[in-house]
């Protein structure tokens, strides 16, 4: 069993800050990409950002210059720091890890339970 945990979610004001972690645990043999999507109500999940296990990194461009992710790979957690928080940044923030067990020969995408974001005017 893998499970992915994400804390720091909450309620902030325009202009402040927040970090979201998310911790795997479980079954692990390795991780290649670990990334943060979230999802507004009435919208797609979008891709925020994401870091590979080479930490090769990519953002959407609604957030680049203000979020920032890393990653720790001895203690198997992403972050995602969020900076100069907008209104339009008010979601669900979901965790996701590209996984590989052992035994296992591919890596399976997991996903957190999902973590609220609320960035008030």
């Amino acid at each position: 069993q893998v499970q992915l945990v994400e804390s720091g979610g909450g309620l902030v004001q325009a202009g402040g800050s927040l970090r979201l972690s998310c911790a795997a645990s479980g079954s692990i043999a390795s991780i290649n990409a670990l990334n943060w999507y979230r999802q507004a109500p009435g919208k797609q999940r979008e891709l925020v950002a994401g870091i590979t296990s080479g930490e090769s990194i990519n953002y959407a461009d609604s957030v680049k210059g203000r979020f920032t992710i890393s990653r720790d790979n001895a203690k198997n957690t992403v972050s995602l720091q969020m900076n100069s928080l907008k209104p339009e940044d008010t979601a669900v923030h979901y965790c996701n890890a590209h996984i590989r067990r052992p035994g296992d020969y591919i890596f399976y995408a997991y996903w957190g339970q999902g973590t609220q974001v609320t960035v008030s005017s």
